[in-house]
């Protein structure tokens, strides 16, 4: 067996897409929305749905640092245990430059297809145990527990943080009518406000702020698409890194349906832990 095992789309694009994954809100009751509201407001009314999600099924596409034009679709389940499943693929290497994502039972399992099963004896899948992805640096390349298992709508709030928000028009998205917000923020601004949070929300935006600090972004242009029911229908942030630009659009093709996620066969799969030991043995 090989000592290195080389994923065909980067890791830290595995854990991108972990972290920024989804930020759509849903709400059971449509709130009444005054004509006077204001952008701020209306972007606020969206965000605070964000904590009533049980389940996410959504496009990604856009640019990221060192990997360049990447496209992804998963559905992740929340609650009750987290679960999910996604397909990706980074354009700009070439045609064999895709993978798949699984979580479920506690554990993630990355898939590279054949091209991955020629570095690792034939196998396609790699397993790990969340519980120990900070264990190593091996781990911490695929982004750590603290990106697999937080709140992935987290991301949405971060408009709310912005002075400049601003209303830019009527548009139509997925053949929902939405209206588009736009605005500025600063990480440095994001984090002064965690101070008047409670701490379970101080916890889950200091990770995602953390994630966008390592990259090198310090400043976010947000985009957010919200439909007649206070619902984020789709969003986009882009910043500044310090490996090239970010540019993540997130649609939302639907919320809180059911979600069952399958684990790869075991014969398929190598074990990462297992593998570590033996290496070290």
């Amino acid at each position: 067996m090989k000592t290195s095992v080389r994923m065909p789309v980067g890791a830290g694009l595995a854990a991108l897409l972990l972290a920024a994954g989804a930020v759509g809100c849903s709400k059971e009751d449509k709130a009444e929305e005054s004509p006077e509201m204001t952008p701020a407001a209306a972007v606020a009314e969206a965000a605070k749905n964000t904590e009533e999600i049980d389940s996410l099924h959504y496009r990604l596409t856009g640019r990221a640092p060192e990997e360049g034009r990447v496209e992804a679709e998963a559905r992740m389940r929340m609650k009750p245990t987290l679960a999910m499943s996604m397909k990706m693929t980074a354009l700009d290497q070439g045609p064999d430059a895709q993978a798949e994502i699984r979580i479920v039972d506690k554990a993630m399992y990355i898939g590279g297809g054949a091209e991955a099963a020629k570095e690792m004896d034939g196998k396609s899948w790699l397993k790990f145990d969340l519980a120990a992805m900070g264990a190593g640096d091996e781990l911490n390349q695929l982004g750590g527990a603290s990106q697999a298992d937080k709140n992935p709508a987290t991301e949405s709030t971060f408009l709310t943080g912005a002075e400049d928000v601003e209303k830019v028009g009527t548009e139509t998205v997925e053949g929902v009518e939405t209206t588009h917000y736009k605005g500025t923020v600063s990480l440095a601004a994001l984090e002064k406000s965690l101070a008047d949070e409670d701490k379970a929300t101080r916890d889950k935006r200091q990770k995602s702020i953390e994630q966008y600090e390592q990259m090198g972004v310090d400043k976010l242009t947000m985009d957010m698409w919200v439909d007649g029911d206070d619902r984020t229908k789709q969003f986009r942030m882009r910043g500044d890194a310090k490996k090239g630009p970010l540019d993540m659009t997130i649609t939302f093709l639907g919320v809180n349906e059911p979600v069952k996620v399958t684990a790869p066969p075991a014969k398929d799969t190598m074990d990462l832990a297992e593998m570590m030991e033996s290496q070290q043995g």
